[in-house]
């Protein structure tokens, strides 16, 4: 069933438009042509995480069950002002019982996506690894960051920032698969996708070179699939053309990605935190390859940052799961 044409997102528009230039909308349009997702949220404990929740409720993107001890949470909304009326709740003891019943709720079908509330993420992320009775696929975890960078023309996904320590080349090979289907799902035909390493051209004494190289003959022979994927490329020829003009890189990814694979998490993590406090960007996050959406967001996170994370994970939900393992 589609959304009623009624402007229902008046307030979540003004929200993802705030910021630089309305980098998101393309995620708040693919999301307002689905349905509102149920979404198990683990260990909400404190007010703003709870605070988030709702408005992603009232904005039509979720309607969430909250998972986690349910007194604590009363406490908490009340000090926040925060009406639970009409919530579905599941009362649990402590942080590790509130990651293993949202795990189940997902495990079971009863929700489409997991996010996180207050709890550790390693915490979360142990529920759903579980090779029993987590939500592991056939396909690697991996993390993106759908950034809203205000002197960038368009979103930036970049993977894997927050998983995936240091991926091998197959490990690599399903993180950039998992990024280009989330792009051709928010409406990019054939993402472009920048391999990144220190230099644009391939040196055996540099690893990710090689790896960059393999990856793009893999993308050649049909191994990953739906992208333009070039590489290896330094980070300023694959976001400026001017750069890559000056350079001589003929590409046609080259000051024009769309994706940015990072060599490792370091290299990742260090990248989008440069950009968020430096650059003024916004970073919405999710764990993609499980069999439902993850939502990753901090208590430091701004609310449109909340809502755009949500929204992730409602086009997420659209993708058909992965096959199990």
């Amino acid at each position: 069933m589609s959304r009623p044409s009624a402007p229902v997102h008046t307030h979540a528009r003004g929200l993802l438009e705030e910021h630089a230039h309305g980098g998101y909308e393309r995620l708040l349009r693919a999301a307002q042509t689905l349905p509102a997702i149920r979404v198990a949220v683990a260990h909400p404990c404190h007010v703003e995480a709870l605070k988030a929740v709702i408005v992603a409720r009232d904005e039509g993107l979720i309607v969430p069950v909250l998972v986690g001890p349910r007194a604590r949470i009363d406490v908490l909304a009340a000090q926040g002002g925060i009406d639970l009326a009409g919530i579905e709740r599941v009362d649990t003891e402590h942080s590790h019982a509130s990651a293993d019943a949202a795990v189940l709720l997902a495990r079971q079908g009863k929700v489409a996506a997991v996010m996180k509330g207050s709890l550790h993420t390693d915490e979360l992320l142990h529920a759903v690894l579980d090779r029993d009775n987590g939500l592991r696929t056939a396909r690697r975890l991996s993390h993106a960051f759908l950034m809203d960078v205000p002197r960038y023309p368009r979103p930036l996904l970049i993977t894997d920032a927050a998983v995936n320590i240091a991926p091998t080349l197959a490990e690599k090979a399903d993180i950039l698969q998992n990024a280009i289907d989330l792009m051709r799902k928010l409406g990019y035909e054939a993402p472009r996708v920048a391999i990144l390493s220190a230099v644009e051209t391939v040196n055996p004494a540099i690893p990710s070179t090689i790896e960059a190289a393999a990856l793009c003959k893999m993308v050649d022979r049909g191994q990953i699939s739906g992208g333009i994927v070039d590489g290896p490329l330094a980070f300023d020829n694959a976001v400026s053309e001017e750069a890559a003009r000056i350079k001589g890189i003929a590409s046609p990814v080259a000051g024009r990605a769309d994706v940015l694979l990072v060599p490792d998490l370091e290299a990742g993590n260090m990248l989008y935190k440069q950009l968020v406090y430096l650059a003024d960007a916004d970073a919405a996050g999710v764990v993609l390859g499980a069999r439902v959406p993850i939502i990753l967001t901090s208590r430091a996170d701004s609310l449109r940052i909340h809502l755009a994370s949500c929204a992730l994970a409602v086009v997420l939900a659209a993708l058909p799961a992965e096959p199990t393992t």
